[in-house]
Order: structure tokens, then sequence, then C-alpha cells
């Protein structure tokens, strides 16, 4: 008998998660989405060094950082510490 992997949302309160950070996607817990200014943008990357669920990411091919909105949960941690206030949250 086959069953179907509950989504975080099926998961009862206070209920442990039992997969892996990078199988399970947990973008959709957020109320704000980052937005970033490519003006301002140095891409110094303190963004992704700071951001406590590894959602953004160096893409070496476009020489570019880039966010993975299934894994961010809309902290505003990257917001906050942008140097050049690049970065600002949006309501979802």
């Amino acid at each position: 008998m086959s069953q179907k992997d509950k989504t975080w949302k099926e998961i009862s309160l206070a209920g442990v998660c039992w997969k892996s950070s990078r199988t399970y996607l947990t973008g959709d817990w957020k109320s704000f989405t980052p937005v970033r200014d490519v003006k301002k943008c140095t891409k110094c990357l303190l963004c992704a060094i700071y951001c406590p669920d590894g959602a953004i990411h160096w893409n070496a091919k476009t020489a570019d950082i880039e966010f993975d909105l299934n894994f961010c949960k809309g902290c505003g941690i990257c917001a906050n510490e942008c140097p050049t206030k690049a970065i600002v949250m949006k309501v979802e």
C-alpha cells in the first residue's frame, strides 16, 4: 500500500518534519517575498550568507543572484542585512 507524503499543512501542531530541508519545500509559509532592485545591488552576497534557509544562490552561468522561492520563508533577514537596501519585502 503506497502512502502519499503529507505537506507541512497536514502535520499536526508541534509535529516534526521527517524530510531533509532540500526535499521539503517550505516556500509557501511566507507572507512576504523578497524583491531585489538590480540597480542598487552590488552583488556582495551578504544576503546569501545571512539567509537561514539557503534560499539565495549565486548562479555562475548568469553571474547573478537568484532567490529560490521554494525555500524562502519570507523572514526578511536578507533585506535587513543588505548594505545598499537593494532588497525589500513585499506582501505576498
